[in-house]
């Protein structure tokens, strides 16, 4: 009777070299791509990104076309990114970076390729720090990645002033900023932030050639006004005439608060204080518990 086989192992450190050795080399290459906005060219062998990623199995399909194969072209990925993809296909390993592990993130989520979308988050959560985190909170939120969210915010809830100068502020979507405006934890007053949410709008105004008042619409009954003093609030309501931001109907809700004083009135204006609250005299007439 045959005894059963035994698997034996050779050292993985030369077999991960050489198969690096192949990333983006035109030997024996079957597949060409065009990556980026830079149209970068890039070699690849077909057979093992096919059996190693269904995206690239169906990409791909299961011949090449006679003669030499047209380039496949995909804008969206920037090279440096693409190449990281392709070093992790080819061995298993990639080498990550702050500046673009991002990246390399959002082309494994599109990729289907799971494992190092993973290795891609702890890396993320090792390296976030201010410029970073809305950048990656946007990416978290487009893509559903729990978790990361809820570090982003978290951090920002910590570090919520230079944060809110940063241009990935500026840059966030609506439902991320919602996020971030829902937050009890905020280390920031009311009166910046809508500065802060003013600053968001113009620049979504500019890009998408919209109203800023139509930009700001989805994240700005998340404001709470009733927390800010009268003189705020009337120099607000003034703003507000030159540069429409915020529904009328709103600052009508703030001024009940003040005026009958207590934070019940204010349905359309919520009362509840952040972490970052500066004290004024009429909160002590509101409903101000912290969460």
């Amino acid at each position: 009777m045959e005894t059963p086989g035994l698997v034996v192992h050779g050292e993985a450190a030369p077999f991960s070299t050489a198969l690096r050795s192949l990333v983006n080399n035109p030997l024996y290459s079957d597949v060409r791509f065009v990556v980026g906005q830079e149209r970068q060219e890039v070699f690849a062998h077909r057979c093992l990104l096919a059996c190693r990623c269904n995206f690239f199995q169906r990409l791909l399909g299961s011949e090449p076309g006679p003669g030499v194969p047209s380039p496949v072209v995909l804008s969206t990925v920037p090279a440096e990114a693409f190449l990281a993809v392709l070093e992790f296909l080819y061995t298993n390993s990639a080498k990550l970076h702050r500046h673009s592990v991002l990246e390399v993130l959002t082309a494994a989520v599109e990729y289907g390729l799971e494992e190092l979308r993973e290795l891609c988050l702890q890396f993320v959560m090792k390296v976030l720090d201010v410029e970073l985190v809305c950048e990656a909170l946007q990416i978290a939120v487009s893509f559903g990645l729990g978790p990361l969210q809820e570090r982003c915010v978290a951090f920002i809830e910590a570090h919520s002033q230079e944060t809110l100068r940063t241009r990935g502020f500026l840059e966030l979507s609506a439902p991320a900023l919602l996020l971030l405006l829902r937050s009890d934890k905020l280390c920031v007053d009311e009166a910046e932030l809508v500065l802060a949410a003013r600053s968001w709008a113009r620049v979504g105004a500019a890009v998408l050639e919209r109203p800023v008042a139509e930009v700001a619409a989805p994240v700005v009954l998340e404001l709470r006004l009733a927390l800010l003093a009268p003189a705020e609030l009337s120099a607000l309501e003034e703003q507000n005439r030159r540069e429409p931001l915020i529904p009328v109907e709103q600052i009508v809700e703030a001024w009940k608060c003040h005026a009958l004083r207590r934070g019940d009135a204010a349905r359309g204006a919520p009362c509840r204080r952040r972490r970052g609250t500066l004290p004024r005299e009429h909160h002590r007439f509101l409903d101000l518990p912290f969460k």
